[in-house]
This record gives C-alpha cells, sequence and structure tokens, in this order.
C-alpha cells in the first residue's frame, strides 16, 4: 500500500462504502444513479429490464465517497439464461454492500416486489426504502397510507419519498445514505465515475436507442458487441455489431430502406460525443446469432459474466 493510502487510514473522517440499488423492473433505479452522479452511466428506457450488467457509480464529495451498485430488476420469471443472468447479479449485488436503496413505484405493489423485498429481508446492511415516481402519483392522498402499510413489511431503517427522474428529495436521500456509510479509505479516484470501460459504455449507448426505438417489437432479443474502439487524432471511430436472433428482427432494426437504423446511429452518435467529449464516427452492422440469449456460453462470450 502507498503512503497515501496510509495516511488515509489514519483519517478518521474519511467515509466509503457499497450501497446497492435494488427493485422490480421499471421502477426507476438507472434514472435515480444518473440523478445522483449528474451524469448518464446507466441506460433508460420504459421497458422493463432495459439494465442487464451491474454498472457502479461513484460520488465522491469531500470526505465521502459512495460507490452504488446499479443493478437488473429482479424478476420472477426466468425463461432463459439471460433472465438468470440477471436475477443472479441483481441478488448477488445484497450480499457485500453497507446500504440496501429499496425501490418501489408509488402506491403499486406487485408479487415481484414482494420477491425483491424477501431477498432484502436476507440482506445484512441497513435497508432504506424508497418510493419513487411520487410526482406522478394519481392521487397524492394515497400515499401517507401507502407508505404506512409498507412500513408494516420490514423494519426498514428509513422510508423516503423521491422522484428520481425530477430529483425531488434525492438529496435528502443521499444524506441518509451518508448517515450508514463507514468511516474508511476511498477505493477509487475522486474524478472516477464508473467501473465500466468506455467501450461498455458506447454499446449500453446504442442498447438503450434500439430499446427506445423498438421496444415493442425488440423488448429483449438484442444485443450489443463494440468491434472497434480507436481514436484518431480528434475523432472516435466506434464500430458496433448488433446481434438479434431471427432474420425478421434484423430486418426491424435497419428498417424501410435503411431509416430506423439510420436514427439508432444518429442518436447514440450525439450521446456518445457528449459523453466522452469527443467526434464520433460510428458505424453500425446488424448480425443474426440464434438462440444468443438462452447459451450460457454465447452469453459469456457477449460479456455477460459473473462480475
Amino acid at each position: 500500500m502507498s503512503e497515501f493510502d496510509m495516511s488515509k487510514l489514519d483519517n478518521p473522517n474519511t467515509q466509503c462504502g457499497y450501497v446497492a440499488i435494488v427493485g422490480r423492473p421499471n421502477v426507476g433505479k438507472s434514472t435515480l444513479l444518473n440523478n445522483i452522479l449528474g451524469q448518464k452511466i446507466s441506460i433508460t428506457s420504459k421497458k422493463p429490464q432495459t439494465t442487464r450488467h451491474q454498472i457502479l457509480g461513484i460520488k465522491t464529495e469531500d470526505q465521502l465517497q459512495v460507490v452504488y451498485v446499479d443493478t437488473p430488476g429482479l424478476h420472477l420469471k426466468e425463461h432463459k439464461a439471460i433472465n438468470r443472468y440477471m436475477n443472479k447479479a441483481a441478488s448477488d449485488s445484497l450480499k457485500h454492500v453497507d446500504v440496501v436503496v429499496f425501490l418501489v413505484d408509488r402506491t403499486k405493489w406487485t408479487d415481484e416486489d414482494s420477491f425483491v423485498l424477501e431477498k432484502v429481508k436476507a440482506a445484512k446492511a441497513p435497508v432504506i426504502l424508497v418510493v419513487n415516481k411520487v410526482d406522478r402519483a394519481a392521487d397524492k392522498n394515497l400515499l401517507l397510507p401507502h407508505i404506512q402499510l409498507l412500513s408494516e413489511k420490514h423494519s426498514f431503517n428509513d422510508i423516503i419519498p423521491v422522484s428520481a427522474k425530477k430529483g425531488h428529495s434525492v438529496p435528502e436521500l443521499e444524506n441518509l445514505i451518508g448517515k450508514y456509510l463507514p468511516k474508511g479509505i476511498h477505493y477509487f479516484p475522486e474524478d472516477q465515475i464508473t467501473d465500466r470501460s468506455q467501450r461498455f459504455l458506447a454499446a449500453e449507448i446504442v442498447r438503450e436507442k434500439i430499446m427506445r426505438q423498438l421496444g415493442e417489437e425488440l423488448p429483449y432479443s438484442v444485443t450489443v458487441e463494440i468491434e472497434e474502439f480507436k481514436q484518431v487524432k480528434h475523432i472516435l471511430h466506434v464500430s458496433a455489431l448488433i446481434l438479434v436472433e431471427r432474420n425478421g428482427q434484423k430486418k426491424i432494426v435497419i428498417g424501410e430502406k435503411g431509416e430506423q437504423i439510420k436514427i439508432i446511429g444518429r442518436d447514440a452518435r450525439k450521446d456518445m460525443e457528449k459523453l466522452f467529449d469527443s467526434k464520433i464516427m460510428l458505424n453500425l452492422w446488424v448480425k443474426v446469432k440464434s438462440g444468443w440469449s438462452d447459451d450460457e456460453r454465447a452469453l459469456k462470450s457477449l460479456g455477460y459474466r459473473d462480475e
């Protein structure tokens, strides 16, 4: 260990810890993480199960470093290998964290919320229940009685209503999290915001644009692999391979006269230029790889590995 790290060990004011953000699909976990970081590292769409991997989001302010673990939504049905992978990634995140943030959606409570709650109960860390999307609650008068009902389901350490999208009460949530984090050295440099590579983020951006454009037609049959990621002078050259499972899906992604893939490429390029602060030359290809989402060997080769 370096002398710098040793001095940090002696600093009683330094705090650092891991925080798992868990919940059923589509409750706003990735939106919450992006809002906390003030930067987009987790992709979002209206389709459940958009997030497929554990992604670390790191926020360092003065003496406090919080390492957030954004997880795939925990879901009851494990039809394919990819569903089993996502559930395992989310469940594993609960094993070694200092705080659990359990997200639920307004006054809705489903069997999948109950499924997540059972996992949360087994966690040894403090649990903060976050009631998200309260700005979209049709009847605000139902919120308080519903929160009372939620409080009876488990002895949560704290319960807080927020709007992850608009940022309402998110700073208050961060303050609550800070109360539970242990004293200790910072694990990451203060300017690092994620553990993921730029290649990974580029692939996720392309997949997000596909999910947003074609979520109804292609809910979960698409993945993206980056084949080239190279800076040449002031231009970043990115080549992305879009994998689908059937020929019909390939036609949907490309669209009539290539219009659909042009829109996907245009939107992805804009986000990449903002994230990587560089002009982007983006090339997209579509290829059929039958059965990739239910083939464990194929999943590992595509980067779906235990974290």
